[in-house]
């Protein structure tokens, strides 16, 4: 997450604020957008162009000519943000990227810590959200000549601008975020409010991963970015023995996912109930074919196969009368 304040990258923000508002509303001239990108504040979700410039206009009281009038914050999530958003919400990536800048001027606002500056309700600010950047000048690739000034960069480019009035919503109390003082010349502080820019851009960092619930590695935090740039050997070393324990915390508790996991696994197979239906006896299947009688073993064994076969039965031989026994001889 990259979060900024400048005076202003386009027009000069010691005189009037039409130059910069026309600036950031190129993308619904020049884009056939079905739906194009409306200012917007924590109050108000659809403030004309015309509406923003005289509101931050009129809110100068007791500023001299060459004090500033407003400043600009650049809001860029980077592209593992935005594919993360988009992972998450889909078609609501926009209004939870809307949501989660107004979070982002609370925490701008109590970075002054003065009393009655609270939230961003009581600042005076109107914010637009840019789908695409554009080459400038200071590109590498438009010095090389590899790429023209004004061509779209690649990739997710998603990012809101926000500008803010010097002056509270009351136009009474002036609230400038180049203060240097940090709290230490109170009476300085006191008139403009400390402002720690290093400790805005980490609260909006910190921000982002709380309510989206993103995981950040300490290298993409700007903590780490800062140290590695502007940090002694010191801090340096610290922050490398900072980086190297949360490796070491983040494997083991994806060690400890993988075992709770592997024992869900486990107890599932324990608790599956055992599967006998292979056992079961198969219900006797339908026919249509008249059932056979059964064989007769016996009969075909006595040479007697006919259907009608009556069962043998012993008889008693009678005995032979003398006369009949004549008989026969004759």
């Amino acid at each position: 997450m990259y979060i900024n304040i400048t005076d202003s990258d386009t027009g000069n923000n010691k005189g009037s604020s039409g130059q910069l508002v026309h600036y950031l509303d190129k993308e619904n001239r020049l884009l056939e957008l079905t739906q194009a990108e409306q200012w917007f504040n924590g109050t108000n979700a659809n403030v004309p162009s015309h509406e923003v410039r005289r509101s931050l206009d009129n809110n100068i009281a007791k500023l001299s000519r060459d004090d500033a009038k407003f400043f600009l914050i650049n809001i860029s999530p980077s592209q593992k943000e935005i594919a993360f958003l988009q992972e998450q919400y889909g078609d609501d990536t926009k209004a939870q990227f809307k949501a989660y800048a107004t979070k982002v001027m609370d925490e701008y606002a109590r970075n002054f810590n003065r009393p009655g500056i609270e939230n961003n309700q009581d600042l005076l600010w109107f914010a637009k959200l840019e789908n695409h950047r554009y080459y400038s000048h200071k590109d590498k690739e438009v010095k090389n000549g590899l790429k023209k000034r004004g061509e779209r960069k690649p990739g997710e480019q998603m990012h809101m601008q926000v500008i803010v009035s010097r002056k509270d919503i009351s136009n009474s109390v002036k609230l400038s975020p180049m203060n240097k003082s940090r709290g230490k010349n109170g009476e300085h502080s006191k008139k403009l409010g400390q402002f720690d820019r290093s400790q805005f851009a980490n609260s909006g960092e910190r921000l982002f991963d709380q309510i989206f619930g993103f995981d950040r590695k300490l290298e993409e935090t700007f903590a780490y970015a800062k140290t590695q740039k502007n940090g002694n050997l010191k801090e340096r070393m610290a922050m490398r023995v900072e980086m190297s324990r949360q490796r070491e915390e983040r494997s083991r508790q994806r060690g400890q996912r993988q075992q709770q996991s592997k024992g869900k696994q486990q107890g599932n197979y324990l608790r599956r109930e055992p599967q006998t239906h292979y056992l079961e006896k198969e219900p006797a299947a339908k026919t249509y074919l008249q059932v056979p009688e059964p064989t007769n073993f016996l009969a075909i064994a006595l040479g007697k196969t006919g259907p009608d076969v009556a069962p043998s039965v012993s008889r008693k031989k009678k005995k032979r009368t003398k006369e009949q026994e004549q008989g026969l001889h004759l």
